[in-house]
C-alpha cells in the first residue's frame, strides 16, 4: 500500500467531473444519493456540491475501507504487572 501514497496528487479533493464518472451522474442530486447509498463520507460545499477527498477516494475504490485505517481501541496497556 505504499506506493499508492507516492503517486502525485494534483488536488485533495475530487474535481466535479470524477465525482460525475464515479457517480454515472452529472446532476447533483443524483451524485449525493450514490454517495449516500455507496456508504461514502462526502462534505457539501456552499453551494451544495459533494466534496469528496481524493485519497478516501483512492481507497473506496481500491477496496479499502478508510475507516478501518484508523486507531484501533481493542489494545491497552496492562500495567499491573509492573513494579
Amino acid at each position: 500500500m505504499g506506493a499508492m501514497f507516492e503517486i502525485p496528487i494534483a488536488t485533495e479533493t475530487l474535481t466535479h467531473e470524477e465525482i460525475q464518472e464515479i457517480s454515472g451522474s452529472a446532476r447533483r442530486s443524483d451524485q449525493i444519493a450514490w454517495l449516500q447509498l455507496n456508504g461514502w463520507t462526502f462534505l457539501k460545499n456552499r453551494a451544495g456540491d459533494p466534496i469528496v477527498g481524493r485519497l478516501y477516494a483512492r481507497l473506496k475504490l481500491a477496496g479499502i475501507n478508510p475507516s478501518s485505517l484508523g486507531a484501533s481501541t481493542s489494545w491497552s496497556l496492562d500495567a499491573s504487572k509492573i513494579r
